[in-house]
């Protein structure tokens, strides 16, 4: 099973780049560079949440609802003629699930280390989110996850796949401080407090040169 850094080098990921950077009017590379740091994060907050059993239960909820993987088979057309409303509307449902009153810190931390205004960032963020559960949907029907145990190992499986460095970011930045709290540390990780610059910040620095 492939990590998501690996997603987005295949033609389906750079589909989405692709039509990510269209949709943003951001260079392609500018959003590879984003979504590479964005899309295990975002999964890495559901696994967060899915630690516990009404988390996992929801989420599974989710998946078996409203998620069957078709978006990302056809993702082509999700972008043909521009994204539509309900689907970015999705995405802020998505992202205010899994981040919680951290998302503007996210926000906050992917536009200083990129460059990109907060509004594209959000807007990149809201495109992505469905995107990645229907990625997610996908893997669990092709693995026949059917229960909380199996979807918690599914996403630990995705995550895995990432370099050492990626996979510290987001243990970094899920409980910097190991107290449970998710995405805690994340405005002193990297909007300039020394705390933990080796970890979370170093890595941005080095995605996105700085």
């Amino acid at each position: 099973m492939s990590g998501l850094l690996d997603l987005l080098s295949s033609s389906t990921g750079q589909q989405l780049v692709s039509g990510v950077a269209s949709q943003t009017g951001q260079p392609e590379g500018k959003t590879a560079e984003v979504l590479a740091v964005a899309l295990p994060l975002i999964m890495g907050a559901m696994k967060k949440n899915a630690s516990s059993p009404s988390g996992a239960q929801s989420l599974m909820s989710a998946l078996n609802k409203n998620h069957d993987g078709s978006q990302w088979d056809n993702i082509g057309q999700v972008f043909s003629g521009g994204v539509n409303d309900s689907l970015k509307k999705d995405g802020a449902g998505i992202l205010g699930h899994v981040f919680g009153n951290k998302q503007s810190t996210v926000e906050n931390a992917l536009s200083k280390q990129s460059g990109m205004n907060t509004s594209t960032i959000a807007e990149i963020l809201k495109i992505a989110a469905p995107l990645l559960m229907a990625y997610l949907a996908k893997n669990k029907n092709q693995s026949n996850v059917n229960d909380a145990n199996g979807l918690t190992g599914l996403l630990g499986n995705l995550l895995s796949g990432q370099s050492s460095q990626n996979q510290s970011l987001i243990n970094s930045l899920l409980d910097a401080d190991g107290d449970g709290s998710v995405l805690d540390d994340v405005a002193g990780m990297v909007l300039g407090s020394k705390k933990k610059k080796d970890g979370l910040g170093g890595l941005m620095e080095g995605l996105f040169g700085k």
